[in-house]
């Protein structure tokens, strides 16, 4: 398993699986009107790309799959942040985010946040963030709960 910076090429794979990533495994915590509402069928690539590639984007990956991904905004925020359902509980989390603190680091950023999913909650504190407060946000006419967590690093 190695962790890289992201490349355009990527973008379909990293789509499919934040796709199959809500669908298989988020999908314990919310229900079906929120998946589909969070990872629609017809996301458009485009615009994965352009986000992908504005922000500090890392890929897991294991041979020619790609196992996870994640991502560092300018402010310390971890936006994207999804493990392939096969590669669960393996330390593929870890392993990206300690490539996404060294980053951070890099960058002066001693505060990592993120708006964590109710599945991902767990995985954020087993790595020392910590619940500010729980939320609800809409997407696509749903209303789904996540946690504004943060890290000092």
């Amino acid at each position: 398993m190695r962790v890289r910076t992201y490349e355009i090429g990527d973008t379909q794979q990293i789509v499919q699986l934040f796709y199959d990533t809500i669908h298989e495994v988020n999908i314990r915590d919310y229900t079906q009107a929120q998946v589909d509402a969070w990872a629609p069928a017809d996301m458009d690539i485009e615009s994965w790309t352009k986000s992908l590639s504005s922000k500090f984007t890392f890929v897991a990956e294991e041979g020619d799959k790609i196992a996870g991904f994640g991502e560092l905004e300018a402010s310390g925020h971890i936006d994207c942040f999804f493990c392939h359902q096969h590669f669960q509980r393996q330390g593929v989390g870890w392993l990206i985010l300690k490539q996404i603190e060294s980053k951070a680091q890099d960058l002066g950023i001693n505060k990592l946040f993120a708006e964590a999913s109710i599945t991902a909650r767990p995985f954020f504190e087993s790595q020392g963030f910590i619940v500010i407060r729980k939320q609800e946000v809409e997407c696509r006419g749903q209303k789904l709960i996540n946690f504004v967590m943060e890290k000092n690093i």
